[in-house]
């Protein structure tokens, strides 16, 4: 190994504020004798990539020019705005520099997640390290020039985040809201034998709830089948200004924490470099080796699930080490002042300049850094070949490892349809059938996840070729539970999500299914997911992964019975705020849509894919043929439902439903009012694919002008019974030329634990309050059909009055049958 000199020096005079006393820039060390794994050299190896490493990432934060700060720094070469954070930054490097010596020594592929929000200049440092940064942007090549156009990038206009994010080579995760990082290591880990996953979580994100939750991601993990994850929570005691709960509670109660949850916490601690690494290259050992030894327990069956202990490392070490000690006379290092930027007027401030120079020379660039910017040729011996380059492993950009799913042609599940109505089924229990042999066609690339609700979204099905993942002790009365379930349910919407994003992430496929009033608890997870797609798209090596696919069941208008609380259809707005090549959202109005929807789903790239079904008996409507032709239009007229056969004529009405029970409802409509008004022209327009309706130059799925109008005509009166809340529809056709006589009909916030149809006629969504709109908007009704308006409003009345005598449907409603 060539030879690395280790930090060292004395402090000068020009490092004390002779007004005050006080030391303000950072104190050079000595690595000092300290007992451990590591010898002399590579002790010094690993110091010095550490050292390496937190150079580049100041220089990120602070430098525009002088990258090496060879000359005095000048205010031109300092950025206008300072906008990184470095308290983190020293941890993850320090934990990146040990996995690279751990995968050198054990020939492991592996991956980095960096939980600590906006630690983007580590990893991003590291990346340059390896070289992968130079060989995916060539722009910044591993030299003085490069090293320049690298820092100037950070946090800059036009630049790159200073988070991890899809920019950042080797990141599956983005470290802007926080939470989600052992649940992205987890998920990657599912079904990847081979990998090992470091996976740093913040102190400060240790505070949040899918983060509490995440701990308990093992459960899942099975020895054998998956690949490992070694967390390290890095306590740094500060978060933005306030100190987090972690590092503040004692130690013997934190490791109490974590043992309950199953784990063996090593503890490294400590701000003497030479101690810390020392001690890091020793618990990353007892760590590695004690997961070899649960994976071969696991291989020969001699172990009891209950009775593993996963390793995992606690780090304690402080907030900004090795930035200055004091600046301005205040504590900044150790505190959560060096949370951000430790020196913010370096660009205005002549002495916070100086002591930004003491600081980036501390590091001793020197001896890491050729005189032609590159690194030294003795850091290359910590940098693993090739792929085995965290910052380069294929595993981080899961398109390149996609493989297509096989998947059964679902025309031979779909359902006989004679006729339309004359049969019904439960279309997520047809759909299950289907996942069924999707999962048993696709056993190390697919998995489903369910917080605790397979069998009631009627999925169950697919236990019939699987069990339910689970790796803790199973009991007598247990009924589906398998070490190598292919289903993952646990009653946590934020693990399901996490899970499976971390997952697509690494270049596999899966579904998540969940009740629709309760995937509003991973809206934030949604939202930075779609990000991460729509950011991936602008980075040139980025390859796209499989889409996001949500099936939402156990729907707003069939949980009468759970009443106001599980009411709630209001993801879809969410969704749809989203830039319009990353969502899709699709409202199948029965079986055979719902089939070749899903089939369309999962053969899809990059995409978050939202599916609302019923489960439910629901009359189905279209054939297999049909269904197929209906689903690729997304949207389209129903013939043999409206009252409109004269080519050429305009009708006098057009109905438009969107979503299993106002498609129900609409056409119940129809019914009616082709018996009572035979003259009257009826149309019947069912919508799909929601994104239909937006114009073609705001989504790639969007109907031109003229189709619209074909469809639901220029001047004619719109009726539009849709699933979630009105406005949606209005926001998406507002640019419409007759959107000013659409009249939309869809939840508004009324519920409770009723019967079915009250629940419609709550939000002023039955048929009969359809037929009332129609009255109420065709000119040419006027007083001709005030007879059957009193009979809607009367029929109404007597369903209410029906629901609160029987407690059930009145008859008329839950016994009818489309005529035919």
């Amino acid at each position: 190994m060539g030879q690395l000199a280790s930090m060292g020096g004395d402090t000068s005079a020009d490092d004390v504020d002779t007004s005050t006393g006080e030391s303000i820039a950072p104190q050079p060390y000595t690595l000092g004798d300290a007992d451990g794994p590591l010898t002399r050299d590579e002790l010094n190896l690993v110091d010095a990539w550490w050292r390496a490493a937190n150079y580049l990432s100041v220089g990120q934060i602070y430098l525009l020019d002088n990258p090496l700060a060879r000359e005095p720094l000048q205010p031109d070469h300092i950025k206008p705005r300072l906008l990184g954070h470095f308290g983190t930054v020293p941890g993850l490097n320090l934990v990146w520099a040990h996995a690279n010596r751990q995968i050198i020594r054990r020939e492991l592929s592996a991956l980095f997640v960096a939980g600590p929000g906006h630690g983007g200049p580590g990893p991003n440092a590291c990346a340059w390290l390896e070289g992968t940064y130079s060989e995916l942007y060539s722009h910044i090549p591993q030299d003085l020039a490069g090293m320049k156009a690298f820092f100037t990038q950070f946090s800059y206009p036009g630049g790159v985040p200073s988070h991890c994010a899809p920019e950042t080579p080797g990141s599956i995760h983005e470290g802007g809201e926080l939470g989600y990082s052992l649940f992205h290591a987890f998920g990657a880990a599912l079904d990847n034998p081979d990998l090992t996953v470091f996976c740093v979580v913040g102190d400060g994100e240790a505070e949040t709830a899918p983060l509490a939750t995440s701990w308990h991601a093992h459960t899942f993990l099975n020895p054998v089948r998956d690949g490992t994850v070694i967390p390290v929570l890095a306590l740094n005691e500060y978060k933005i200004a306030n100190p987090t709960i972690f590092a503040r509670m004692p130690e013997s109660r934190l490791l109490e924490l974590l043992r309950g949850y199953g784990y063996d916490p090593h503890v490294v601690s400590g701000d003497d470099p030479a101690a810390v690494h020392q001690a890091m290259a020793a618990a990353l050992d007892a760590c590695l080796n004690q997961v070899a030894q649960i994976k071969e327990s696991a291989r020969l069956n001699t172990d009891r699930p209950s009775d593993r202990r996963w390793p995992m490392i606690v780090l304690r070490t402080p907030k900004g080490w090795t930035c200055p000690p004091m600046v301005d006379g205040q504590q900044v290092e150790g505190t959560f002042r060096s949370h951000q930027v430790p020196l913010p007027a370096a660009r205005t401030d002549t002495r916070h300049r100086e002591v930004l120079r003491e600081w980036l020379q501390s590091y001793r660039p020197e001896e890491l850094f050729d005189e032609a910017g590159r690194p030294v040729a003795a850091l290359s011996e910590l940098v693993p070949d090739g792929d085995r380059r965290m910052s380069a492993n294929p595993v981080s950009n899961g398109g390149t490892q996609l493989r297509d799913l096989l998947l059964p042609d679902w025309r031979e599940y779909s359902v006989e349809v004679s006729a339309p109505g004359a049969t019904s089924h439960e279309a997520t229990r047809v759909l299950g059938r289907w996942l069924r042999d999707v999962t048993d066609w696709n056993r190390s690339n697919f998995l489903t996840f369910a917080p605790d609700e397979l069998a009631s979204n009627r999925l169950q099905d697919i236990l019939e070729v699987t069990g339910r993942n689970w790796q803790a002790d199973i009991g007598e009365f247990d009924e589906g539970l398998d070490p190598h379930g292919r289903v993952i349910e646990v009653l946590s919407e934020h693990m399901c999500q996490g899970l499976l994003e971390g997952y697509l992430l690494t270049g596999r496929h899966g579904v998540f299914t969940c009740y629709e009033a309760f995937i509003h608890i991973v809206d934030s997870m949604y939202n930075q997911h779609a990000k991460w797609l729509q950011a991936s798209m602008a980075v040139p090596w980025r390859r796209p992964i499989a889409s996001l696919n949500y099936l939402l069941s156990s729907h707003v208008w069939r949980q009468d019975h759970n009443g106001f609380t599980h009411q709630d259809p209001g993801f879809l707005d969410v969704v749809m705020n989203k830039r319009p090549e990353i969502v899709r959202v699709y409202l199948p109005p029965d079986a055979n849509t719902l089939l070749s929807t899903y089939d369309h789903c999962l053969r899809s790239r990059h995409y978050v894919n939202v599916v609302v079904a019923g489960k439910q008996p629901q009359a189905n409507w279209l054939s297999a043929t049909d269904a197929a032709l209906h689903c690729a239009r997304g949207a389209g007229t129903w013939s043999w439902a409206g009252n409109n056969d004269v080519v050429g004529t305009v009708p006098d009405v057009v109905l438009a439903c969107a979503g299993d029970i106002p498609t129900l409802e609409t056409l119940a409509a129809a019914s009616i009012l082709r018996d009572r008004l035979p003259d009257l022209r009826v149309r019947v327009v069912n919508v799909v694919d929601l994104m239909r309706l937006l114009p073609e130059d705001k989504h790639p799925h969007g109907l031109p002008d003229y189709e619209f109008d074909s469809l639901f005509t220029e001047s004619s009166p719109v009726i539009f019974a849709f699933h979630g809340y009105p406005w949606l529809v209005h926001r998406l056709t507002y640019s419409r030329t007759n959107h000013k006589n659409l009249h939309v009909r869809g939840y508004k916030e009324r519920g409770t634990t009723t019967t079915p149809f009250d629940m419609v006629m709550l939000n002023d969504l039955d048929r009969y309050h359809l037929v009332i709109d129609v009255i109420d908007r065709v000119p040419a009704l006027g007083t001709r059909a005030a007879g059957l308006r009193q009979e809607m409003a009367d029929a109404r009345l007597r369903a209410r009055t029906w629901t609160r005598q029987y407690g059930a449907d009145i008859p008329d409603v839950a016994e009818w049958t489309w005529p035919g």
